[in-house]
């Protein structure tokens, strides 16, 4: 397939993409205000339908690696495009992310997010955001579900290199609950900026849990060393050289 007609397919793909969140976020909204079984089903049948036209329209398939948990968990998962929060979620029975607050006014996206138990933070000086997303994510536990942090704070391009934040280390110890890391290669197919979307196998592998309890430091660093491993290999898989 040309470079041209694969860049003209992924812009369909996209424009339908958009389309598609509009069209079953207005349809459901009704149930979703009124359930929040509603809000994940919406959000599910979006991802299902992202995942699906994938593979049809730009050859791009998707996979799902390890053993998805289903308790109440912290989930710490590399983050390299929006395919792998489609993927992470699509895989959990109740996820709930981390996000930017400046989301929570995106029309549909921001609506569903905060009815599915989604936790906003504000960007801040360091030492008064970590606190209050710990408040935060504290007030958010009596919604049972996975809680999804990324612990480089962004979306990061294959082959580039990010610092792990503290405040994973700090949620962590806060919810004193098994975390259980997250690899990926999705950003060698589907990028963070731009149209085009490549051919492949776009794989998001949930890795064994860390258990609770570590000290800060030595949770931050086995997590950094696992899921960089792990997706380095990934992505080396898909063909990626650094």
């Amino acid at each position: 397939m040309s470079g041209a007609l694969q860049w003209v397919r992924s812009l369909i793909f996209i424009v339908l993409m958009y389309t598609a969140m509009a069209v079953i976020g207005i349809a459901l909204f009704p149930w979703a205000l009124l359930s929040r079984r509603g809000a994940r089903a919406g959000c599910k049948a979006f991802c299902a339908y992202v995942r699906w036209s994938a593979a049809w329209m730009v050859g791009l398939r998707t996979e799902i690696r390890g053993t998805p948990p289903t308790g109440e968990v912290l989930i710490a998962a590399k983050h390299q495009s929006f395919l792998d929060i489609i993927l992470i979620f699509s895989a959990v029975p109740a996820g709930k992310f981390i996000m930017k607050r400046e989301l929570l006014w995106t029309p549909i996206l921001g609506q569903y997010a905060m009815r599915i138990g989604c936790i906003p933070v504000d960007r801040g000086k360091k030492g008064a955001a970590i606190k209050k997303m710990v408040a935060d994510v504290a007030r958010g536990a009596e919604m049972p579900g996975q809680l999804i942090i990324y612990p480089q704070g962004t979306r990061v391009a294959p082959g580039v290199a990010a610092p792990y934040k503290i405040g994973s280390g700090a949620i962590y110890a806060a919810v004193q609950q098994d975390c259980v890391p997250v690899a990926t290669n999705v950003g060698v197919f589907w990028p963070r900026h731009g149209i085009l979307r490549k051919p492949g196998t776009a794989v998001v592998e949930f890795l064994p849990p860390i258990e609770a309890g570590l000290p800060r430091a030595a949770f931050m660093e086995r997590l950094e060393t696992e899921v960089e491993t792990a997706s380095d290999a990934l992505m080396k898989e898909a063909g990626f050289a650094r």
